[in-house]
């Protein structure tokens, strides 16, 4: 039998208290479905694939390193005033897209972008949309999906 999944998180703390949320419902679904997981800050979504790059780095040089099974990037991105809301969320799923692709590594994207904090709260609270649960949820399926390919 397969080791349970051992999962990194990087946490965007721009808006905290919606990361927070989040974080909360990817923890609940986690331990619900047996995986071991670390968390790590960082600033704000755009350095989100950077902390996820910085560990597959080192994992490739130090192969004593423990191994993540899947990535999950949580972070928000609200809408402003200017084109910074674009920038950061295209560039941040660029990132993150180029990541899961280049390395074949099992990773989910739960950066919300949303047009207002009304919006972020519903989406972060498990005790609504609960978005959390299903990041954590769609990064364990690949893993799943890895393990099925051999790629462990």
């Amino acid at each position: 039998m397969a080791h349970p999944p051992h999962i990194m998180i990087v946490e965007a703390r721009f808006y905290a208290h919606i990361s927070d949320a989040l974080l909360e419902g990817v923890v609940t679904e986690l331990k619900r479905q047996g995986a071991t997981f670390d968390c790590y800050e960082v600033s704000g979504a755009f350095e989100i694939p950077a902390a996820i790059r910085f560990a597959i780095e080192a994992r490739r040089a130090n192969s004593s390193k423990r191994r993540y099974d899947g990535y999950i990037g949580l972070g928000c991105v609200i809408r402003g005033e200017t084109t910074h809301y674009e920038t950061i969320c295209a560039e941040s799923a660029r990132g993150l897209m180029d990541l899961s692709l280049q390395y074949g590594v099992a990773l989910a994207n739960g950066i919300l972008t949303v047009e207002n904090e009304a919006q972020a709260i519903a989406r972060a609270s498990m005790t609504d949309k609960n978005k959390g649960r299903e990041f954590a949820q769609a990064c364990l399926t690949m893993v799943d999906h890895r393990r099925k390919f051999g790629l462990e």
